[in-house]
């Protein structure tokens, strides 16, 4: 009953609860059964609250029985991205400057998920103030990759993405900058979401425009998704950005993609270098958007601006978000972290207007395809899961890269535009790792883009594939 019950889909265990066929308490007592079998072969939970826990799953349970109107995650077992605040659990960011730190108030999007009826268990690991997409850090050591335990996870959701892959869990919260989404998603084998600004609100502390960053969600399939943002997603009044999506999270997935516009480019249009691999196994599965119907055209917006935007806004965002931890913990925070704070401090009033001017461009350019194309597809990284010895890539296909986000930009330069964006499983290396498909559409077009997401999903099958751990 455990490792089926590890099995489960978000929508068939909350549905197993809701119809009493599986306990609260049961769907917990599999979850930490699970924790314990594999968490110690991959580091992906580093915190556990099993007391509290137990305690939610009892409420849960005494809901069922009180034939009340039960909310959408009842009884779902989650974990949460240690970046994410809980009230009364502790929340290290991932750096020792924070190694004893408990919150008291949740962040927004998890009582979200609390008042949706999820049952908080613990934090996943993250890299150092989620900076870098590759999972470690000075408390809690490296996450490694189900699928090969030698493997990064990415990250910085790569505590997530590897608790999902592993059948931890179905669902669970995390956030994107530059790809903290979309490349452990593309490293795990699981769906990675990206929405778009204002549709999953952060409530501000210091820079109530930020808008680079997303509060987002991962799963193993699709479905999990939909379900998760009819829980998180929603205006709020502390949040100056409007709700943009067009339909409704709960509306069906299915969609005929007849006729449907799709782009492809394997270098983003300005010469993004790819592991030969990993465009290998994309390239095979372009035929799947033709056989449900779709136009498949190799085009990609004109990105040729997309990295200042993105250099600029990033430093911009870090020195305002870390520079005073930078200025007083120093050498206590992690190299990268500190230049990308230097690289902040020296921006000049000048190199704002040209990344201001310069986002106006992109923003045209990128409004300009998708009169022409429905959908931009791309690879969701650029290199396969990298030996998780490293701290970051340093070169593809001869490729030198001169920073730790160089080998990132297939997400980064997705996040200067502004856009939704899902990385969906598609396929594996011939090694077995696990390679990930982007796909990015209008600003409000959410939903859509997850029932094309689904349709490639249920096309191709790729996400069933579970690591052998």
């Amino acid at each position: 009953m455990t490792s089926a019950l590890s099995d489960l889909s978000a929508v068939e265990l909350t549905g197993a609860i809701r119809s009493r066929d599986v306990s609260a308490r049961e769907a917990l007592d599999a979850h930490f059964a699970r924790i314990d079998a594999v968490n110690g072969s991959i580091n992906a939970v580093v915190t556990e609250d099993r007391e509290g826990a137990a305690a939610l799953a009892a409420a849960a349970d005494e809901l069922t029985a009180s034939g009340a109107d039960l909310p959408p995650l009842h009884g779902l077992p989650m974990t949460h991205k240690d970046t994410h605040n809980t009230k009364g659990l502790r929340t290290t960011q991932g750096s020792a400057v924070f190694r004893d730190f408990v919150p008291t108030v949740d962040d927004l999007i998890i009582a979200r998920l609390k008042n949706a009826g999820a049952v908080t268990t613990g934090k996943t690991n993250v890299p150092e103030f989620a900076a870098g997409s590759h999972t470690f850090n000075e408390v809690f050591g490296t996450t490694v990759n189900p699928y090969d335990a030698t493997r990064s996870a990415g990250g910085s959701s790569g505590g997530v993405a590897a608790s999902i892959a592993a059948r931890i869990q179905p669902l669970g919260d995390g956030s994107d900058m530059g790809g903290s989404l979309r490349i452990p998603a593309s490293f795990c084998n699981v769906v990675g979401y990206r929405p778009s600004i204002g549709v999953v609100p952060s409530v501000p502390t210091r820079n109530a425009w930020a808008w680079l960053a997303r509060n987002g969600l991962m799963a193993r399939d699709v479905e999990d998704i939909a379900l998760g943002m009819t829980a998180i997603a929603g205006a709020d009044p502390a949040i100056p950005y409007a709700y943009p999506v067009e339909g409704s999270f709960a509306a069906p997935l299915q969609r005929d993609l007849t006729g449907l516009r799709v782009g492809w480019s394997p270098d983003f249009g300005v010469g993004v270098p790819v592991d030969r691999e990993v465009l290998r196994v994309l390239e095979g599965q372009l035929q799947v958007f033709a056989d449900l119907g779709a136009i498949v055209e190799e085009a990609a917006p004109d990105l040729r601006d997309a990295d200042q935007v993105f250099g600029t806004t990033r430093a911009f965002d870090f020195v305002l978000g870390l520079g005073e931890l930078v200025q007083k913990h120093g050498e206590a925070i992690k190299p990268e972290i500190r230049w990308n704070v230097d690289q902040g401090l020296q921006l000049t009033a000048q190199d704002m207007v040209d990344a201001a001017v310069a986002r106006t461009r992109l923003d045209t350019s990128v409004r300009r395809y998708f009169g022409r194309y429905d959908v931009f597809a791309s690879p969701a990284a650029q290199v396969l899961p990298f030996d998780a010895a490293e701290r970051y890539p340093t070169s593809v296909n001869g490729v030198e890269f001169e920073t730790y986000l160089d080998w990132m930009r297939s997400a980064c330069l997705v996040s200067a535009t502004g856009l939704p964006a899902v990385s969906v499983p598609a396929g594996f290396s011939e090694g077995g790792l696990p390679v990930g498909l982007q796909l990015v559409m209008p600003h409000g077009s959410d939903v859509e883009l997850l029932q094309v997401a689904y349709a490639f999903e249920q096309a191709t099958g790729w996400a069933k594939r579970a690591p052998e751990l």
